[in-house]
């Protein structure tokens, strides 16, 4: 690394410090869950730690050491072992990968699903696989960096619009028809992870109809939480059946492990299972991961009760914060953003907080 590189990063860093945005990694001595073990800092392995509640995790359901997910693992390891070694196409498919494609997709109501190392790469695999030059991509200006980088990576014209806004949707709609876009894909967060807000489905996807447009959203914080039966904000806002791809993750309600998907349209899935490079080129999910992840799936299938408990216990948490004094954005989901209004007083909140455990 030459000096001069070397300064520049220096600089880079320092002006994080400065702005009281450096982000620090706390050490867990425990398993995932409402309580965890955080380590001191630059302690040994082993120190002992301190017990703290835990309020930032996206471990909606509380699966992320649930006995039966844990028991599944291990039938999981010992049936599948522990990796393949391999992408899919050549020998990294086993009977498991297409068993949790098959129960996804008839849990969210698609014809087909792929499954992804993570939904930043099913993200970043969507767009330069069905998208060229000729055609438009029109992304809500909050979408997730996933969406942001895979966008990036393809050749269509590119428009954004307001945050849940349809009105301005819709200009960007016809923005795109005076651009004489080919194919127009709408992609937005189902739930937007900094705020909590719900997107707008049932009005994008009359405006879909409207122009003739295809819908896609990033369910990621939505699937297991919303929806009568937990299929996330398509079932929440009734448009089931309406939407042509679904992405999500594995990593949040469903067990908090890892893996991603793309659900949606069966010709869409089977050229995405043909051309998309982070499908083509990452080795398989660990098969542990596929069974547990299958798992999960069912235990949000069969019973509303952690749903119902996660809807409660957000209630709750909602009114006390209000009855405290502290300024909320409305809405239902268990993300509960508390306006502070300054990014480096937000990092301080957070210190504080977590010297008061």
């Amino acid at each position: 690394m030459t000096d001069a590189f070397h300064a520049h990063l220096s600089r880079s860093l320092a002006e994080i410090d400065a702005a009281g945005l450096h982000k620090h990694e706390r050490l867990l001595a425990s398993p995932q869950g409402p309580h965890v073990i955080v380590a001191p800092a630059g302690a040994p392995p082993g120190t002992a730690g301190r017990d703290v509640l835990n309020l930032c995790a996206n471990n909606y359901l509380g699966l992320s050491d649930h006995p039966d997910l844990i028991r599944a693992a291990h039938a999981a390891l010992d049936r599948w072992g522990y990796g393949l070694s391999s992408v899919r196409f050549i020998c990294g498919t086993q009977e498991i990968h297409r068993e949790l494609e098959t129960r996804l997709s008839a849990f969210l109501g698609t014809e087909e699903a792929i499954l992804f190392s993570s939904c930043f790469d099913a993200n970043g695999g969507v767009f330069e696989t069905l998208l060229a030059a000729e055609d438009a991509v029109i992304s809500d200006e909050l979408n997730h960096a996933s969406i942001i980088d895979g966008i990036r990576l393809c050749k269509a014209r590119r428009f954004r619009y307001r945050n849940c806004d349809p009105a301005d949707l819709e200009a960007r709609l016809d923005e795109a028809d005076a651009a004489r876009a080919r194919f127009k894909l709408i992609v937005t967060d189902g739930v937007f992870s900094m705020d909590g807000a719900i997107a707008p489905l049932r009005e994008i996807c009359d405006l879909a109809d409207r122009y003739g447009a295809l819908v896609m959203i990033d369910d990621s914080h939505a699937v297991g939480v919303l929806g009568r039966t937990g299929r996330g904000t398509h079932e929440h806002c009734g448009v089931l059946g309406r939407v042509d791809l679904i992405s999500g993750t594995f990593g949040k309600a469903l067990g908090g492990a890892s893996g991603g998907y793309v659900a949606g349209r069966r010709p869409i899935v089977d050229l995405l299972r043909q051309r998309s490079r982070p499908y083509l080129f990452s080795n398989s999910l660990a098969p542990m991961v596929a069974a547990t992840s299958q798992a999960a799936l069912e235990l949000v299938a069969k019973s509303s009760d952690l749903r119902d408990q996660l809807t409660a216990n957000t209630a709750v948490f909602r009114e006390g914060l209000a009855a405290a004094g502290f300024e909320l954005k409305p809405g239902v989901h268990p993300i509960v953003p508390v306006m502070l209004g300054d990014a480096a007083l937000a990092q301080k909140f957070a210190a504080a907080m977590f010297e008061r455990g």
